[in-house]
């Protein structure tokens, strides 16, 4: 499923026009990207939750030459999946 249509499947869940919809996943999407860049953890309780997380230098091999490399420290988004969200996946019922 790719964006438009999850605001299309959205906007006929929440009965409203795709217009709305659009511009409130805009606004969801760029409030937790902006939380998260901010540092904070973003947790929506039963879907999962966003964080930044730390990954420490380390060494490396560039695939094409088989040349040692240093891959410098970074900081990445994580998303961790919520109890619900994993048991819907798998099948199971809560």
């Amino acid at each position: 499923m790719n964006k438009a249509e999850l605001i299309e499947l959205a906007a006929t869940k929440a009965d409203t026009t795709q217009k709305v919809a659009n511009a409130l996943l805009n606004a969801l999407i760029d409030s937790i990207t902006q939380a998260v860049a901010d540092g904070e953890k973003v947790t929506l309780v039963g879907f999962g939750s966003w964080e930044a997380r730390e990954r420490k230098a380390r060494d490396g091999r560039n695939p094409k030459t088989g040349e040692e490399m240093k891959i410098p420290a970074t900081t990445v988004p994580a998303f961790s999946p919520g109890k619900q969200f994993k048991d819907a996946v798998s099948g199971k019922t809560a």
